[in-house]
Formats: C-alpha cells, sequence, structure tokens
C-alpha cells in the first residue's frame, strides 16, 4: 500500500489523538528534505517527522533516532522563530487527498495571538512542506523553494500567496454517495473494478481500491459493507504483508494469508519498521552526496597516476636498451659523421645483428653517444621513485575503495564521521577556517551476537574502526577482517569463542566487505595483540602476523 488518502486519513486521526494540544518543544531538521518537530503532549516527547523526500514521503511519529547538523539550515531557522513553543490546535485533512494541514496558535513580534498552518504535501517528487500565515494566506517558507521555471501554476517561495496544488475531478469517499453500487453492477470483475474505483474516488491508491473491490464483490449490503471500508480508518489494525513484496496496510486486507501479517500497535510504529532500513540508506546517500563526490574525483586522479606511473616503469625497464645504443656509438664513434640523423651499427650484444640508432644532427658523435647514457641513468635512478609513488597511489585506491563500500552500510552517523575523517585528511576543506568545528559525536560499532549469546562488534567506518581495534577491544579477544580486499574490523568480545562463534563471526565479516555478494570469502582471524598500525598510516589501516584463515558465505547476524 502507498501511503495514499485513506492512509493518510487514518494517520490524521491518529495524530490527532495523540498530539492535540500539544506544545512545541524543540525542531530539527536533520536531513536536507525532513523536518522533526518535537511537541510535548500528554506528558510525554513525541517527535514527529514529516518528511518530503520524493521517494519516502509521509507524516508520522518516530522513535528512530536521528542526529543533527553541526549547522541548521535557513528553513530550521525559521521554524524555531515561528513555531517554537506554539500550541498545536489541529490537524487536519484536504478533503481525501494526501495533503496534512497542521494549525498552530503562537504569538508574533508584538505579543498577538496568530495562527500558522505548517501544510504537508505528500506527493512523490512534488513533496514539500510549507509554513503558511492563515489570515494573510502568505508563505513563510518551504523546505523546497518551487519557483515559477519549475512550476507554471504555483509558486511555493517566501513571500507567494500560498494555492493547493490542482483538485482533481473526484468524489471525496467520505461524503454520501452511491458510486460504488452502480460501479460493482458494471463491472463484476475485482481487478476492472478497483481500477475504476481508483478513478472515481479521491485518495484510492491501487492496493486500498483493490481490497474495497474484493469486498464489495464478496458483499450481501452493499451500503454497509461501504461504510464499515471507509470508516474502519479511524480504528485501524497497522500491518506489515509479506508476501510477493513487503507491503503495509491500515488494516489486514480481506484475502491475506494470516501467516503473513506482522501487526503494529500504531501506524507509526509501523511507518519505523517499514521504512527504517530503506530510509536510512537514502538519507545516509543524501548526506553522502559531497563525500562521494569527493571520493569518485580522488580515485579517478590516482587511477590516471597508477596508469601513467606504469608507463613510467615500463619505460625505465627498457633503460638497457639506452645504455647498449650509447655503447656501441662509443665504439663505433669513428663512423658516425656530424649532421646525421640516424646510422645502423652491428650490434655486439645480439649477434651483430644490424640495429639502427637516432642520432640528434645537431650534436657531435661524442654528445649523441652521451645523451643515450644520460637517458639510461635517468631511468635507472626512476625506478625506485616511481614504484614508491606506484606504491602510495595503490594503497590510497584501496583507501578510497574502502570508504565506498562503508557508504554502502552506513547509516547517517557513520557517514557524518566518514565526512570528519575526510576533512582531517585533507580532501574536504573545512567549511568555517578560524571558527571552532561543532564536534561530531562519535558514534559506536554495531553490536550483534552469535548463536551462544557472544557479542560481536564491527566498525562500521575508519574513525570506528581504529577505536575498536586499538581502544574497545582487549588484546586477547579475536580480531576478524576479510583478507586483501575493503571490509570492517570485526572484534569478538571472548578471549577464547567456540569455532561456531568465529564461524558466525567471519560470516559477519564478510558481510560487510566488498566481497558480500560472494558466496565463499576468506577471512583473517587472530589475537588484537597481533595487530599494529604503522606510523602515518591512513585510518583503519593496519598490520598483522600469525593470522589463520576460513572461508565463509556473507550473512547477516541478529542485533
Amino acid at each position: 500500500m502507498s501511503f495514499d488518502g485513506f492512509f493518510t486519513h487514518a494517520i490524521v486521526h491518529e495524530l490527532n489523538s495523540t498530539l492535540k494540544t500539544g506544545r512545541v518543544a524543540r525542531i530539527s531538521q536533520p536531513y536536507p528534505a525532513e523536518l522533526i518537530i518535537t511537541i510535548r503532549a500528554q506528558r510525554h516527547n513525541y517527535a514527529l517527522l514529516l518528511s518530503a523526500n520524493p521517494t519516502y514521503p509521509r507524516v508520522q511519529i518516530t522513535e528512530v533516532p536521528f542526529t543533527n547538523p553541526a549547522v541548521p539550515t535557513n528553513f530550521t531557522m525559521t521554524m524555531r522563530k515561528y513555531l517554537d513553543g506554539a500550541i498545536l490546535e489541529e490537524i487536519d485533512q484536504v478533503g481525501n487527498d494526501r495533503i496534512i494541514r497542521l494549525t498552530f496558535n503562537t504569538r508574533d513580534e508584538l505579543g498577538d495571538s496568530q495562527r500558522l498552518v505548517l501544510v504537508s504535501e505528500i506527493m512523490a517528487r512534488h513533496s514539500n512542506i510549507s509554513l503558511v500565515n492563515e489570515k494573510t494566506g502568505k508563505i513563510i517558507d518551504t523546505i523546497k523553494h518551487v519557483g515559477s521555471d519549475q512550476n507554471r501554476v504555483r509558486l511555493l517561495l517566501p513571500g507567494a500567496t500560498f494555492v493547493m496544488p490542482p483538485k482533481q475531478d473526484k468524489a471525496n469517499p467520505y461524503l454520501p454517495n452511491q458510486l460504488y453500487s452502480d460501479l460493482v453492477r458494471q463491472y463484476p470483475d475485482p481487478q476492472e473494478l478497483a481500477k475504476q474505483l481508483q478513478a472515481r474516488y479521491e485518495g484510492l491508491g491501487r492496493d486500498t481500491a483493490r481490497d474495497l473491490a474484493d469486498r464489495l464483490i464478496a458483499s450481501d449490503h452493499l451500503p454497509t459493507t461501504y461504510q464499515q471500508f471507509i470508516h474502519r480508518f479511524d480504528q485501524p489494525e497497522p500491518v506489515i504483508i509479506d508476501g510477493r513484496k513487503k507491503d503495509f496496510m491500515a488494516f489486514p486486507p480481506l484475502n491475506a494469508a494470516a501467516d503473513g501479517l506482522q501487526y503494529f500497535a500504531t501506524l507509526s510504529a509501523l511507518l519505523d519498521n517499514y521504512y527504517q532500513q530503506k530510509a536510512q540508506q537514502d538519507r545516509s546517500k543524501e548526506l553522502a552526496g559531497q563525500v562521494i563526490k569527493v571520493i569518485k574525483n580522488e580515485l579517478k586522479k590516482d587511477r590516471r597516476k597508477v596508469k601513467k606511473l606504469n608507463k613510467e616503469l615500463d619505460d625505465a625497464n627498457k633503460a638497457d636498451q639506452y645504455r647498449t645504443r650509447g655503447e656501441i656509438l662509443t665504439t663505433y664513434l669513428g663512423k658516425l659523421k656530424p649532421g646525421m640523423d640516424s646510422i645502423t651499427l652491428p650490434n655486439f650484444y645480439d649477434d651483430n645483428k644490424p640495429l639502427k640508432i637516432s642520432l640528434s644532427p645537431e650534436l657531435s658523435p661524442s654528445r649523441n653517444a652521451q645523451k643515450y647514457f644520460t637517458k639510461y641513468d635517468k631511468l635507472k635512478a626512476s625506478v625506485a621513485h616511481v614504484n614508491e609513488q606506484l606504491k602510495l597511489a595503490n594503497a590510497e585506491i584501496d583507501y578510497f575503495e574502502n570508504i565506498q563500500n562503508q557508504i554502502e552500510l552506513a547509516s547517517p552517523a557513520d557517514i557524518q564521521e566518514i565526512r570528519l575523517e575526510l576533512q582531517e585528511e585533507g580532501y574536504i576543506k573545512r567549511k568555517h577556517k578560524g571558527k571552532k568545528q561543532r564536534k561530531v559525536r562519535a558514534s559506536k560499532p554495531e553490536q550483534f551476537h552469535t548463536s551462544d549469546g557472544t557479542t560481536v562488534l564491527v566498525g562500521k567506518n575508519n574513525l570506528q574502526n581504529d577505536r575498536l581495534s586499538f581502544k574497545t577491544a582487549n588484546k586477547n579477544e579475536i580480531w576478524l577482517h576479510v583478507k586483501d580486499i575493503p571490509g570492517s574490523h570485526v572484534v569478538i568480545r571472548d578471549t577464547n569463542p567456540s569455532d561456531e562463534t568465529i564461524l558466525e563471526a567471519a560470516q559477519l565479516a564478510a558481510y560487510f566487505s566488498k566481497g558480500r555478494d560472494s558466496d565463499n570469502v576468506p577471512v583473517d582471524y587472530l589475537p588484537v595483540k597481533r595487530l599494529r598500525k604503522p606510523n602515518g598510516a591512513k585510518p583503519g589501516f593496519v598490520t598483522f602476523t600469525g593470522q589463520k584463515t576460513l572461508r565463509v558465505t556473507p550473512k547477516k547476524l541478529n542485533n
């Protein structure tokens, strides 16, 4: 089920019963398209999430933890200025559409009472959040600014008059009507009936329409069935349906298998469960935009550098050809005449076979021979330098590929630490030079448990990896890492774990690595005390000896 008009009706009912008359205690914008308003109601703080994310737009109470950015956005500051301490008077839905209005009572700069409306439009890529002065109808600010070049129908900019999206020519299902009776008579097929219901009624998503169609066709009394269906959204039984694909509904559909249903106490709890992993990955990628761009650019430069260095190395490996030519020219110096651009001489290093040697006409015979010796000396001297540069470039490629792997499984908190790491390494410039930077709170490694209850910790970024391996872990505990490919540091919090625990931890190390899609991944393991951190090494880099290796199939354990 999508977040359609009927689900919006249900969530509005839930939010009203929980938040109405509550006071705004705090406002945060942890992600670019998402606002969290903490409302104190019924002696409890509730985090109300309003998301204009194009993939996961919604309004709900959330219990998923979040981290605020170091610097609040202009939109956040505006929301705090106008809504801090405001009373939430009402939450209502526009018709049966995916538009929710939150009406707040607050005071203006003169201390006079004023009503402000926060409008949340839950409409995929057109989703938005707008704060509007109810009396003037003017927009105070929007989380996404939409100018006339993007939308000729309506402006969503500060100072513009707020206009609702164009209304569809469809019936509000909660108003008296008999449309459904005529449609059931005309379309006895459930699939076709569902399409017709969607076309006639406002806010009817595909899955909701199909469930209503099934119920109407099976009904002995259509008006009763219809009324029971639409009013059931006021008393939902939130469920996630595990079938061919995972769906959520406000209550179980008529033909759902009982063993495929997972029930929740509230719609908000359902949405937290359904969206947590998907939304977290999306949020992480959104926050990681600059990080990913920096990494791609650095990898591009390093790979170009490696290609150039390998060519220089190939040239250096041909240095003996220049020495040979220099020696042949020196031996037959008498045969060289001024102004010659080439000469063919016997190569005494190859059975005196004729060898054509290029010359510089402007140079004397001896200077031509010396030119080849100089080229030989230069190439030979460059080999050590080229090999050292090649080693550094390849190490940097491994470093950035490791961070790319970390981003794929990172939480938003991990992204903050990865960004900090790249700032400290000089790859990302700090925005406010000279100003004291807000310290990023160190996030903890992710914790898992093996089948016998042993705790296993997994570093999700290089700063976590270093802290885990050299500060958190006991020297006799077991450390694991995939062999020769990017991956997380993993520590078993046991000095003498069972073989089964080592196997499960190795599967976890393989899962949190670049080899997670492989079936057979080698994983090294050894006591923590055998780890070494070379001086000047990049975050997350270690050396070790005395390891054992086993091959496993990647698998994630329970937290």
